[in-house]
């Protein structure tokens, strides 16, 4: 802290969704300090739009992919030597970490050397309650706590001798009049035909595998269904071109969208949705719309299910602790076992039931006592104070 009593707050995120969790947490910072409050570090739009003044452009490494991860290597690794210099020569009384922990962890760990009595935040936990459960243990060299958006996160921390955890709540959470249907999108989800949401994924290798089959599957449902099935693929915006032609060769031609609001539209009205496993599938069980989970993955990256440690991919399973969604991977990721899984999802039956039944346990498993950026705030305000 300053002799002027401004509180001086390190902050570093390495992709667009930590940009997204950095700008609010340092808005409730600024409003639950009680002081003036300034910002060092790195991130993007949203966060500079707070107040940071950035180190450098976040797009220097936000990549994704082993081979864009290479030719960027040397980009990257100059980054976070930037980032972390930036950290120790502003010298901060807190630092956050903010996700995307190949980069930020790297540069939390030269901070913690230059720095041993600096306090250190990690905001979103790495999955090491699914693999590299190492890690946990590891991190306690370089953070003091770790602000998780998952539930069950603490608990994994605690057993696998990792730095206190607390549960901030999922960002999600915050969106439920978003993705819950108002009256009259509650009637269209009950009305006929009904609409099934089909979710490919949002990477190109996902479309690559799962456009083909869920393709067949659609068929299969609309064939047995009398051809009453309204199917709507909300396409990301980067991969539209690609999910089109590949939609132009299913059997029945489904109604494509594009942007958030026609995503959460059709989320709002949808019956049921076959999806790629991912994010969006706690967003489907958020808005309480029944689905089916189907993934296939490489050969190669098959090999790697030795290594994870859970029962499930699908995060609603997790949190809910029991497999209520279906997960259909790999070989038995195939249309007849998708279509077989989907249809009692589009009529009242015993199915349906017992799945929105395990939605609805949702709300109160990853309820919190306030907004998750303010309970992260609070956290971080305290280890300052501590």
């Amino acid at each position: 802290m300053t002799r002027d009593g401004t509180l001086t707050v390190g902050i570093i995120a390495g992709e667009a969704s930590g940009d997204q969790l950095g700008f609010k947490v340092m808005r409730a910072l600024r409003e639950r300090a009680g002081r003036e409050v300034r910002f060092v570090g790195v991130g993007g739009e949203r966060m500079t739009g707070e107040g940071l003044d950035s180190a450098f452009p976040l797009a220097d490494i936000a990549v994704m992919g082993i081979l864009p991860v290479i030719a960027r290597l040397p980009t990257v690794l100059r980054r976070i030597r930037d980032a972390a210099r930036t950290i120790i020569e502003a010298r901060p009384d807190v630092l956050v970490v903010i996700d995307s922990p190949d980069f930020t962890h790297r540069v939390a760990k030269r901070v913690r050397k230059a720095l041993p009595d600096l306090p250190v935040v990690d905001y979103v936990s790495p999955s090491v309650w699914a693999w590299r459960p190492g890690r946990a243990k590891a991190m306690r060299a370089y953070t003091d706590h770790v602000l998780a958006l998952l539930p069950f996160e603490p608990a994994a921390h605690e057993r696998l001798g990792g730095p206190a955890c607390t549960y901030v709540g999922h960002p999600l959470t915050e969106r439920l009049s978003e993705l819950r249907p108002n009256a009259e999108e509650a009637r269209r989800r009950l009305a006929d035909p009904p609409i099934l949401v089909v979710l490919p994924g949002s990477r190109r290798s996902e479309i690559s595998r799962l456009m083909e089959p869920f393709g067949r599957a659609v068929a299969r449902i609309a064939e047995a269904s009398g051809g009453e099935v309204d199917v709507v693929v909300p396409a990301v915006a980067h991969l539209e071109g690609e999910i089109r032609r590949a939609a132009a060769l299913w059997p029945v031609a489904p109604r494509i969208v594009t942007g958030e609001a026609a995503k959460l539209q059709a989320f709002r009205t949808a019956r049921a949705a076959l999806a790629a496993s991912g994010t969006v599938t706690l967003e489907l069980a958020l808005a309480q719309v029944p689905m089916v989970v189907g993934y296939r993955v490489s050969k190669l990256e098959e090999q790697l299910k030795h290594l994870i440690t859970v029962s499930s991919i699908v995060l609603p399973n997790l949190i809910l602790g029991e497999n209520a969604i279906p997960e259909l991977l790999q070989e038995a990721c195939s249309p007849e076992r998708i279509a077989s899984a989907v249809l009692p999802l589009l009529h009242d039956g015993p199915e349906r039931e017992a799945q929105l039944a395990a939605l609805q346990r949702l709300d109160g498993l990853m309820a919190t006592d306030r907004e998750p950026s303010i309970k992260a705030a609070d956290i971080v305000l305290g280890l300052v104070r501590a």
